[in-house]
């Protein structure tokens, strides 16, 4: 398996967890945070509409990040495998995920659900907030980012379960016990 999606709340190691993986597999981590920054640093065209949003405090159109997952996943160096992180997050973005990797002459191979416990997630968060310094993350603030993860996610799991590619696992532990975890999940 190689072409995965690596799907959890905030906090769970999502981004942790994909780049060791990406390594253990020999493929790519995309994560649309970086495929994000990339644009807007090297002012490409989709960096330069996605930044006008930005700067107006909008959120930035499904057109302009799936723009920018299309073109990335176009790459020579994804076309052996990638971890894709932050992406899907909507109905309308798995179908425009399908279409992407048709287009590729791919499919997926499989989801990572990192399940975490919430309140655990809440405090790691809540430590994390504490000792960078990031007073706007109160625990009312993660616990509805927990919220808006499990409403917006669900529907994307149930889809991607249906078609027998979800494989959940345990989030919570130790960095190589979560690795191993889901190692354990993909091989089986």
């Amino acid at each position: 398996m190689s072409r995965l999606l690596i799907m959890g709340p905030p906090g769970a190691g999502k981004g942790t967890q994909a780049v060791g993986l990406a390594e253990r597999l020999g493929a790519v981590h995309i994560s649309t945070g970086d495929i994000f920054r990339e644009n807007v640093s090297a002012q490409t065209e989709l960096g330069q509409r996605a930044q006008r949003y930005m700067d107006a405090g909008e959120y930035v159109p499904d057109e302009v990040t799936n723009a920018m997952v299309r073109d990335r996943l176009g790459q020579p160096d994804a076309r052996e495998g990638f971890i894709l992180d932050g992406y899907p997050r909507t109905l309308d973005q798995v179908e425009t995920l399908d279409g992407i990797l048709a287009d590729l002459g791919v499919s997926l191979d499989g989801v990572v659900a990192l399940v975490v416990d919430t309140d655990e997630v809440v405090a790691r968060l809540l430590k994390r907030a504490e000792s960078s310094g990031r007073s706007d993350d109160t625990e009312d603030v993660i616990r509805h980012r927990q919220e808006v993860y499990v409403k917006e996610t669900a529907p994307l799991l149930r889809v991607y379960s249906e078609r027998g590619l979800v494989r959940e696992v345990d989030g919570l532990g130790e960095i190589d016990e979560v690795a191993s975890r889901i190692d354990a999940a993909l091989d089986a």
